[in-house]
């Protein structure tokens, strides 16, 4: 395939007729333009040829998934325990020749057709719950639980439950296995009473022994005996759990064999007769390093003792009995490896969790900035236009103070989306043309793009509309470009955004993460230096930056995967050190159209009429700003940037005012406590509430509370204007 995409394109070239047979023949084997028939040919074979390789190997794979279900089926009718597979509701869907044998041992007894009527009435409750803890985290069990086997008769064991992936989004399937836990329980009963009687009975030494190796041998810790030479003379079933080596093979062997640290601490230092040496490395008989923590006592005995006839040979073997004399070290050793393993993890969550609180602080910090650089906005934008409203429509400063409120209407757009992300909120998406925001990112790219690098764009024509933020996509896209640009550097390049629309299937669609189906693709791609692998598997960390100290955050390509992950995209990444990078963005394509905003209304002239206006806001500038605009309307405007001394004001005065226009987010004073003294001081006062990040919650508690209006900041001086007028005019009407 990867040869066929590469053929260079070809074009016929007619013969002419004036020139002779040879030269004509001549002429038609050159028909392509640097590609002779032959080479495509041969290419065409290499190409059937790979493509019977790749079939092969599909071929194979689907044997081998045939055989893996057939051994699946075959270990699930077979293997000696009892197996069901359990829907949520409990219906049995397939169950094991031995779970028949447990729970059908006769024709008449009842069928296996739900699982709970054969469980103990008083464990249903804990097994049914059992079952939601499976669901939600994919495993549970039940120990010794009582299950009823037909004609009046019950078994108890252990109920393992795990959740089955349905891919179907169906009722949640469970495989279930039954340990029959009877033997066990009878061998522990059994065990009990023999030990009271032995207790009771005997205080025979071999009694004690006995007592002993029990005591070893249901530890869970590792328990070795050595003897003076360092030779292994116990080792429980603890140990061979531990080391992996049974005791055969253990007894007898030096110490170093598996504990060489530990070893040498014994022969170096003088160790007291009870301690913890703490922990060391161990080795399994493979060589496996593990972590264990040791304890050691000594014991020395004085006489030897016979072994009684009853114990044999084997038996004295495991126990140490034949060396009954001299010193004996015993060894506690605890393995450590889940206790390293919880470290690491804690570790790992600790870290996750440093990187969640910087983001959390990065959040809380970003949508402390855009509030207060939404009232610089409001203050840039309100000017601006009561500079328009000063000059005439042939000045030449009209231009500029144009594109002045371009730019402060984006800044606005940006400020919106830091504070929705600051709430963690999702951005509204609305039906877009891509193409639309691609021509205008790379009008603000060539503004500072440096005179080597060159940038290049490719729209394809009628591309689909997309559901999208728009401002969110215009950031991703600079800082793709941006990233690109510095990967070129001082050299020169290329820099190059496409857009097209694609169909996408199978394996691409698996590699990304989303369904085969048609999308807009947008591609930025630079001739820079590349990446390694190492590199691109980190990427999209946040803080993960190559750049040095001072030059990068890390956060640029997390936030485009964040952003993809919004739009319900996917972003795919192909570089090579040495021959630049390719970043692809996956955007669904919709069928819903793009709506058009309609042409702005004609501004309605606003008098005030002398109608007296108190202005809250906790902004110098936006207070300078606001009184110059109503002042100009003929209003009368009282401004306050203490909401404390407003209310004071309003409480001397209550009747002076028309109008109260109050922000909602005021340091240690909100603008809704402001509004509802008002409304208790002159509950017909009209009041408007400004904020520069409007919510649903705001919204309703702003009308429970009796607002009138809400003014968006940073809003238009006419749109404050007009809404000033028409909160008067309507209190006037009543």
């Amino acid at each position: 395939m990867n040869n066929l995409s590469k053929r260079k394109k070809f074009k016929v070239i007619p013969r002419p007729d004036h020139l002779p047979d040879n030269e004509a023949r001549a002429s038609q084997d050159l028909i392509l333009d640097g590609y002779a028939p032959a080479q495509m040919i041969e290419d065409l074979r290499k190409y059937q040829a790979e493509l019977e390789v790749q079939n092969k190997a599909l071929r194979y794979s689907q044997q081998e998934a045939e055989g893996a279900s057939e051994r699946f089926a075959t270990l699930f009718s077979n293997v000696p325990l009892a197996l069901m597979v359990v829907d949520e509701e409990g219906l049995v869907l397939a169950s094991n020749a031995m779970a028949l044998r447990h729970f059908q041992p006769l024709e008449t007894d009842p069928p296996l057709t739900f699982l709970l009527p054969f469980i103990n009435p008083e464990q249903t409750d804990e097994v049914a719950v059992s079952f939601l803890s499976a669901k939600s985290e994919g495993t549970s069990r039940v120990h010794e639980v009582v299950f009823l086997a037909g004609s009046q008769q019950s078994f108890t064991g252990d109920l393992h439950i795990a959740r089955i992936e349905n891919p179907q989004n169906e009722l949640a399937h469970f495989i279930c296995a039954i340990i029959d836990q009877g033997p066990l329980l009878a061998q522990r009963q059994a065990l009990q009473e023999s030990a009271t009687i032995l207790r009771q009975r005997n205080e025979d030494l071999l009694l004690s022994e006995t007592r002993m190796a029990a005591i070893i041998n249901s530890s869970l810790d590792a328990i070795l005996c050595i003897d003076e030479k360092h030779c292994i003379t116990v080792f429980n079933p603890a140990a061979t759990a531990l080391f992996q080596c049974s005791p055969e093979l253990a007894l007898g062997s030096n110490l170093s064999r598996f504990l060489p640290e530990v070893e040498r601490a014994l022969t170096a230092e003088k160790v007291p007769t009870q301690s913890i040496l703490g922990e060391f490395q161990a080795v399994t008989l493979l060589g496996k390093p593990i972590y264990v923590e040791i304890s050691v006592s000594f014991e020395r005995r004085l006489r030897s003792r016979n072994a009684k006839q009853n114990t044999g040979s084997k038996e004295v073997s495991w126990r140490g009995l034949h060396r009954s004399h001299g010193a004996i070290t015993t060894i506690f050793a605890r393995d450590l490896t889940a206790k390293k393993l919880a470290e690491t993890q804690r570790a790992t969550l600790e870290a996750q969790l440093r990187e969640s609180q910087k983001m959390q602080a990065m959040g809380t910090m970003a949508g402390g900035i855009a509030h207060d650089f939404n009232n610089i906005l409001s203050a840039i934008l309100g000017n601006v236009d009561l500079a328009k409203q000063d000059i005439s429509a042939e000045s030449a400063a009209l231009p500029s103070l144009q594109e002045i409120d371009k730019a402060g209407r984006r800044a606005r757009a940006l400020v919106q989306q830091i504070l929705t992300f600051s709430r963690n909120e999702l951005p509204k998406r609305i039906p877009v043309q891509l193409a639309e925001v691609v021509h205008e990112t790379a009008r603000l790219i060539k503004v500072t793009l440096p005179p080597m690098v060159r940038l290049e764009v490719f729209v394809a024509d009628d591309t689909p509309p997309i559901l999208a933020n728009a401002t969110q996509i215009e950031q991703a896209l600079l800082n793709l470009c941006t990233n690109a640009i510095l990967a070129v550097g001082t050299k020169k390049g290329v820099v190059s955004m496409a857009l097209q629309a694609t169909d996408i299937a199978q394996p691409l669609s698996d590699r990304i993460g989303l369904a085969p189906g048609r999308y807009l693709t947008l591609a930025v791609r630079d001739t820079g230096k590349g990446m390694t692998p190492q590199t691109q598997e980190r990427i999209f960390e946040p803080f993960f930056t190559t750049r040095p100290v001072g030059q990068g955050t890390g956060l640029g390509l997390s936030v485009v995967h964040g952003i993809m992950q919004t739009h319900q995209g996917a972003v795919e990444v192909q570089s090579e050190l040495g021959s630049g990078s390719s970043f692809t963005l996956f955007f669904p394509v919709t069928q819903e159209q793009v709506v058009f905003a309609p042409e702005p209304a004609q501004v309605a002239y606003v008098q005030g009429k002398g109608r007296h206006v108190m202005y809250v806001d906790d902004d110098q500038a936006l207070v300078f700003l606001v009184t110059r605009v109503l002042t100009r309307k003929g209003y009368i405007v009282t401004a306050f940037t203490d909401p404390r001394e407003a209310q004071a004001a309003l409480q001397a005065t209550p009747k002076a005012f028309d109008l109260l226009v109050t922000d909602y987010n005021m340091p240690g004073y909100s603008g809704l406590e402001l509004l509802r003294a008002a409304k208790t001081i002159r509950p017909d006062l009209p009041v408007a509430l400004a904020s520069g990040y409007i919510t649903p919650e705001i919204e309703d508690m702003a009308a429970l509370d009796g607002a009138g209006a809400l003014i968006y900041k940073p809003n238009d001086v006419n749109e404050l204007c007009e809404t000033v007028q028409r909160l008067i005019a309507g209190s006037d009407a009543r």
